[in-house]
């Protein structure tokens, strides 16, 4: 992980950025916002996140949330350039599908997968619409770093679990919610944000713009009860070991150590 996937999980978020612009919610005009972003300046601005790693502080070698994925099909939820995929496919999962909203980070995908020998089934698509992709068919479907760019996330669950086989899993990172409140100041975490805030908000990074909204936990927790999962781990721990090995004393590493900045969820369709 590399650290512009750290600043990334650092930058997503109205606090933290102190620049964000309160928005009315319009499914289109965020779509446009957010697919322009990632065709154009996203990944240079935000970097890469993706496994093995669910976000900065957290990862699948640690947590083992997916076990064993040989012969298993995989659907990834914003696939980003591919590199989920490809770690997967490296693990011998037997069918790679991804979605994302951006025809760019489509066409890194290919690229990547293409490079490394592997290939998987691409759909340029919003996560909320109905795309094609088969229905009871996948063992896991995942998410790292994406969920949240979802304008409907009760719906976007619904469709996640009309994908999964009965028993299949889902499992997804963002950013922790309470992570978008605190900012450091002046050697201490201060609130800059109501933790019940949920409210759409624009922000502007460089020369790109992105719309994004923070959702409380018990909205995530809720929705995905209503499309029928149960959550069977939840992760919200930094780990000790990797901020060590980044020797990274920045503000975001020592914030880090004291409240969650990333969260992951493991469920499985019922």
């Amino acid at each position: 992980m590399d650290k512009n996937s750290i600043s990334r999980t650092n930058i997503i978020g109205a606090g933290e950025v102190g620049s964000a612009v309160s928005v009315d919610m319009d499914k289109n005009s965020i779509h446009k916002i957010n697919s322009i972003f990632w065709d154009t300046k996203g990944n240079e601005i935000l970097g890469t996140t993706a496994l093995p790693f669910y976000g900065a502080f957290v990862s699948e070698e640690k947590c083992q949330l997916f076990g064993d994925v040989s012969g298993k099909k995989m659907l990834e939820i914003g696939c980003g350039s591919g590199q989920s995929l490809r770690y997967l496919a490296e693990r011998k999962a037997s069918e790679l599908w991804g979605t994302d909203i951006s025809e760019k980070q489509i066409e890194k995908t290919t690229q990547h997968l293409t490079s490394c020998g592997f290939s998987a089934k691409l759909i340029c698509s919003p996560m909320e619409e109905k795309c094609g992709i088969p229905e009871n068919y996948f063992d896991f479907v995942y998410s790292i770093y994406a969920i949240g760019w979802t304008t409907d996330l009760e719906g976007t669950f619904c469709r996640i679990a009309s994908y999964l086989k009965k028993d299949g899993v889902f499992i997804f990172s963002w950013s922790h919610p309470i992570h978008k409140c605190v900012v450091p100041e002046n050697n201490r975490l201060t609130f800059k944000k109501s933790y019940f805030d949920e409210s759409w908000y624009s922000v502007s990074l460089g020369e790109g713009t992105l719309a994004l909204s923070d959702r409380k936990l018990s909205t995530y927790v809720n929705a995905l009860a209503k499309a029928g999962f149960v959550i069977e781990q939840m992760i919200e721990q930094s780990d000790d070991e990797i901020i060590q090995s980044w020797d990274d004393n920045s503000d975001f590493a020592k914030k880090a150590k004291m409240l969650p900045v990333t969260f992951v969820v493991k469920a499985r369709k019922m």
